[in-house]
């Protein structure tokens, strides 16, 4: 059997081998980034992954994103995505599902902070991406909200989108019913959202000496 498997791995195409020692990038978030309530490869990180190989970056795309995550439950399996992913960027998408439960902002940030020191501490480059809540959770709560994202990336000196679902979340047109997930429609607007912020992360990501995570 070793044997065997050792025959397949030398046989295997130059292309596949170079596959699976490209570094990673992982993203790291909930249902916005799961392809909740779409086929998984109209998600905006299928589309990612799909660009960046056509663009020849060289990089691997691993969605670790799951439905309804919180940032207590992403804080808790986030060591063991890094252990076995090993990446190189992480995309961090969490967030909304504690905002749409009202817990204390407090806890949302600290439990945001933990995972940036944890991944700054490994030397991993950061990209934030900031997921607003809808109005009717009022206006201390939600700005709240929205400047703990502007916060953490000025802290730590991360790139941020600050907007994930900016020309998505009010046209009706790109939402699912439930009003909270974009459709396929939105999926590539997601995308556009995040490339700018992505791309120097990119370049910056294969030299590095370049320090991680910073601002652009």
């Amino acid at each position: 059997m070793g044997f065997l498997l050792a025959l397949l791995l030398a046989l295997a195409s130059p292309a596949a081998r170079a596959e699976q020692t490209s570094p990673v990038i992982l993203v790291f978030g909930d249902s916005l980034s799961a392809g909740y309530g779409i086929h998984v490869e109209q998600g905006w990180v299928s589309l990612l992954a799909r660009k960046i190989s056509q663009l020849g970056y060289g990089f691997r795309v691993i969605n670790a994103s799951v439905s309804g995550e919180t940032t207590a439950g992403g804080l808790a399996r986030l060591p063991h995505a890094l252990e076995v992913q090993q990446p190189r960027i992480v995309i961090l998408e969490l967030g909304a599902n504690d905002g749409l439960r009202g817990l204390p902002l407090a806890g949302t940030h600290e439990n945001l902070e933990h995972m940036i020191t944890l991944l700054r501490a490994r030397g991993i480059t950061v990209l934030l991406l900031g997921t607003p809540l809808p109005p009717n959770y009022g206006e201390r709560y939600t700005s709240g909200f929205l400047n703990m994202y502007a916060d953490l990336a000025q802290v730590h000196q991360l790139a941020l989108v600050p907007y994930l679902l900016d020309r998505v979340a009010l046209d009706p047109a790109l939402m699912q019913a439930d009003g909270l997930h974009p459709n396929e429609a939105g999926q590539p607007l997601l995308l556009d959202n995040v490339w700018p912020k992505l791309e120097p992360l990119l370049r910056s990501a294969a030299h590095p000496t370049v320090r991680a995570g910073s601002a652009h």
